[in-house]
């Protein structure tokens, strides 16, 4: 077994750890914010946003408004006009509202208007753009022939998957769920679930009808007001016994305020714990209980 060389070890670990954190301070001095925005001169650049480092393309910033609380990932480009240096005019081209988070990779083209509404999520590598190639004379390069273009619209609330394009012309509702690689060309309407290439509705919910095709999971469960982090970290250390008689005690006590008595196994249990009815919080109970 060949002798393991200690001294060289520790310099190799030690090295290791100078890199990481000199790279780790030039992640974070690096980044752009409305304090400091280093060349940048964003049209407007909300407070709590952050534009991680290293950043991708970005030019035409005096035609980019970024909302409060965004957060821009690494690698994200976001351009507005066909090249830098171009006078756009007096209005934004790009519009991105306040909570959104652009996700690693991700490029947002706005050669004409691109409106992105508030707390939308983007997965990694997602493509927007409102400029398209053309291909009318069959003469010339594609890449040599004027371009069309046609205004974006994302609405507020959406998810856009990992890897989705969003094509020139396309206008998202609210509440949309765009798949990971989906092509999205056209209208989709509010509370829709889009996918494919081209992109069509999967899912879609309406008051009168609530979602068609019907979920095939339940929705999730908010954590209640006024759990503890404790609570939560002793919830997950449950066995499947534990959580079976919690469930129980539960259907019992709901039972009990319906007007069904309250059950023999919440009267062995003594009074809950603080926190009213809430299983999280009678966990103490549960384990006076045995």
């Amino acid at each position: 077994m060949p002798k393991q060389n200690t001294f060289s070890s520790w310099r190799g670990r030690l090295a290791q750890r100078a890199v990481h954190g000199a790279w780790a301070w030039v992640q974070r001095t690096g980044s752009v914010t409305a304090e400091r925005p280093g060349r940048f001169r964003f049209g407007s650049l909300g407070t709590g946003t952050r534009l991680a480092f290293p950043l991708g393309t970005v030019f035409g910033e005096p035609w980019i408004h970024l909302g409060a609380h965004c957060i821009v990932g690494e690698q994200v480009t976001l351009t507005a006009g066909l090249m830098p240096d171009l006078d756009l005019g007096p209005d934004p081209i790009l519009r991105i509202g306040d909570g959104v988070v652009l996700g690693r990779g991700s490029h947002v083209i706005a050669d004409t208007t691109v409106t992105i509404g508030s707390d939308c999520y983007f997965g990694p590598y997602v493509y927007v753009t409102s400029t398209n190639h053309s291909y009318d004379d069959p003469h010339q390069p594609i890449g040599k022939q004027w371009p069309r273009m046609e205004p974006v619209e994302i609405g507020s609330g959406c998810w856009i998957g990992t890897g989705a394009v969003i094509l020139p012309g396309a206008r998202i509702g609210r509440n949309v769920v765009v798949a990971a690689g989906a092509v999205v060309r056209g209208e989709v309407p509010d509370h829709a679930v889009v996918a494919g290439a081209p992109a069509k509705v999967v899912r879609r919910w309406t008051p009168a009808d609530g979602w068609q095709p019907p979920l095939r999971t339940p929705a999730p469960v908010p954590i209640p007001d006024g759990v503890t982090p404790e609570q939560l970290v002793a919830l997950s250390d449950l066995d499947d016994a534990t959580v079976a008689r919690l469930a129980e005690l539960d259907e019992d006590e709901q039972e009990g305020e319906a007007g069904e008595g309250t059950g023999a196994r919440a009267r062995t249990l003594g009074p809950a714990a603080p926190g009213g009815g809430e299983p999280v919080a009678r966990l103490a109970a549960l384990d006076s209980d045995g």
